[in-house]
């Protein structure tokens, strides 16, 4: 999806998200020092997550068969919870459809692997799962270019986050 589409495919979970985020505890310094494009890019994923992202953490493993998105908070807190878990059933649904515009608004780009992650949505399986602080998406297929597709946008969702997460070798 292109970036001038952002505006109409984000209205919806902005508009969602900012009552609950602003009820969800004020935003915390970053834990380390940052460079102001990956602040801006923190900025940006607040709007579209609706928490913190100093205060939440993710993580972005490949696995043998895809891979798996984890988004919890770093402490209790039963408001960031339920919105982590709304984003994250937002994100299974967007993603099966092949609607990749919340990575790209956040990241202000088109992520590797999402244009054949798109193209080939019926031969990937999107599964959402709860986690005590958040919830998760698990993203599997049989297809090895799909699977490559789901690495390689792994892997730069990781770079770019600063996350943790595991690569397969």
């Amino acid at each position: 999806m292109s970036l001038s589409r952002f505006g109409v495919a984000l209205t919806g979970i902005v508009s969602a998200t900012i009552v609950l985020s602003s009820c969800s505890g004020a935003q915390s310094a970053p834990k380390t020092p940052a460079d102001s494009g990956f602040a801006e890019m923190q900025k940006r994923g607040q709007m579209a997550m609706g928490v913190d992202q100093y205060t939440s953490h993710h993580k972005f493993d490949v696995t043998p068969d895809g891979g798996r998105i984890e988004l919890q908070r770093d402490k209790p807190d039963s408001l960031g919870v339920a919105q982590i878990r709304a984003h994250m059933k937002l994100i299974q649904h967007a993603f099966q459809a092949g609607d990749f515009s919340t990575p790209a608004f956040v990241h202000m780009r088109d992520m590797p692997g999402t244009a054949v992650m798109s193209a080939k949505r019926d031969l990937i399986k999107y599964t959402y799962g709860e986690l005590p602080l958040g919830a998760e998406v698990r993203i599997s297929s049989s297809d090895p270019e799909a699977r490559a597709a789901i690495t390689q946008f792994m892997n730069a969702q990781r770079m770019e986050h600063h996350a943790g997460g595991m690569t397969m070798h």
